[in-house]
């Protein structure tokens, strides 16, 4: 159990940072729009790359150099462009927690923007197949390091995704909702410099 919990503890750290993806789904969370799925969609794709890089997909990848500057690359446009869709957000704000009419997002649209989010994002492949599968490596079981790490994967996801309601007091009113945004927009465009530097 202590390659489980050694496993946990990692996997739970490296994701624990605010970055494009966990802001997504605070948000979501906020909303309570699709958090299920979303939730859903960012632990699964982290047990995808973490069981790669526990079976030795993160060798492969050192040895594709054409990879890591296109992921770099294109994750920095997609992160620049999001985070300009949040100050503008942002700027126009107007948005309310308690606010009955607020037109509700379309499932897919969400996925795909949560999914891009995760896979064009190099830290991502890093964190996850890299870094985890080369700690793994080092245990006498690393699949079940790789189990530990995926199950703080879900662990934390739907924590923060439902956790998020408790902070629906705050974001009843709109200049939260504008600050939010603007913190968003600014950890996009912080972590879109630095892929690109």
């Amino acid at each position: 159990m202590t390659t489980f919990f050694t496993g946990f503890a990692t996997g739970f750290g490296l994701i624990l940072a605010i970055g494009a993806q966990n802001a997504f789904v605070l948000r979501q969370g906020l909303r309570r729009e699709h958090v299920f799925a979303v939730c859903l969609a960012c632990a699964v794709s982290d047990a995808i790359l973490i069981f790669a890089g526990v079976v030795g997909l993160g060798a492969l990848l050192e040895i594709a150099p054409w990879f890591e500057p296109a992921m770099r690359y294109g994750g920095a446009a997609f992160l620049i462009w999001y985070g300009a869709r949040a100050a503008l957000s942002a700027w126009r704000g107007g948005q309310a927690l308690e606010a009955a009419d607020a037109v509700k997002q379309p499932l897919m649209p969400t996925l795909l923007t949560v999914l891009a989010l995760t896979w064009l994002n190099p830290h991502v492949y890093l964190d996850t197949v890299i870094l985890v599968g080369s700690i793994a490596a080092s245990f006498p079981q690393p699949l079940l390091f790789g189990v530990g790490a995926m199950v703080a994967s879900f662990v934390f996801f739907f924590s923060l995704g439902y956790g998020a309601r408790l902070l629906a007091p705050l974001f009843a009113r709109p200049g939260s909702w504008r600050v939010l945004d603007a913190g968003i927009a600014l950890v996009m465009w912080a972590i879109a410099l630095k892929l690109l530097l």
